[in-house]
């Protein structure tokens, strides 16, 4: 498997930045998998690149991203 390319890395940046409000993404770890959870829209995002899904959850751990087992979002009406 190859690393992934900065440019497609790139496309990720957003979810590892410093925001000045509570933080939109976190790390929720499902006892199965970690996903990269939106907590504006209230669901995961998707990376289906194994290569660039470790790569995205290395920086955002190494940024300081929350990351939890417990459910991070709103209940689902």
């Amino acid at each position: 498997m190859s690393a992934p390319t900065t440019d497609v890395i790139g496309d990720y940046t957003h979810l590892w930045q410093d925001s000045p409000h509570a933080p939109r993404w976190v790390l929720w770890d499902t006892a199965g998998e970690v996903l990269v959870f939106d907590r504006d829209v209230n669901c995961p995002l998707y990376i289906d690149d194994e290569g660039v899904r470790g790569e995205v959850l290395r920086r955002m751990r190494a940024a300081g991203v929350p990351e939890s087992a417990e459910y991070p979002g709103r209940p689902c009406a």
